[in-house]
């Protein structure tokens, strides 16, 4: 059986999350697609940093319509230096197009933690099988986080 990314629904700290490229607007944490004139585009939403991490890559491998064989499981741990909060989202979402690239590995499970220097992931994951589009790279394009009273709000355009 093929593992998708494209949608699924999980727990997580007892919170119900939906993740899909159609979805109505989910005020705790999610991703949307917005239309953009040349390259790929997404709304993405969540009530911390590190959701808003997560929601970004589960909605990039959407974006990509990446597909995962069942097995084996894969894990990866790796940090990345903070130097804002944009640039670690750029850094991060890059660093995911770079191991699907380089070792084929695409991931649908994400710990992370966030200290004032650096993001502490532990990422679960699977081989990719199939991709029906290519990213190129994550700009920083019109990106701004914005933090509000339910959490953080960005939008993040994609060169492919």
């Amino acid at each position: 059986m093929d593992a998708e990314i494209s949608v699924k629904t999980r727990i997580i700290c007892s919170i119900k999350i939906r993740y899909t490229l159609d979805m109505e607007y989910d005020p705790i944490a999610g991703y949307r697609e917005i239309e953009h004139t040349a390259d790929w585009e997404l709304e993405v939403w969540a009530p911390d940093l590190p959701a808003l991490l997560e929601q970004a890559a589960r909605g990039m491998y959407a974006l990509a319509g990446t597909k995962l064989q069942a097995q084996p499981n894969l894990k990866q741990m790796f940090k990345l230096s903070i130097q804002d909060e944009e640039s670690l989202l750029v850094d991060f979402l890059n660093e995911l197009l770079w191991l699907g690239e380089e070792e084929g590995v695409a991931f649908d499970g994400f710990n992370m933690s966030i200290d004032d220097q650096y993001l502490f992931a532990e990422l679960e994951g699977l081989p990719i099988k199939s991709l029906t589009k290519e990213i190129k790279a994550v700009t920083f394009h019109n990106m701004n986080i914005e933090h509000g009273a339910s959490g953080l709000r960005v939008h993040i355009v994609f060169d492919v």
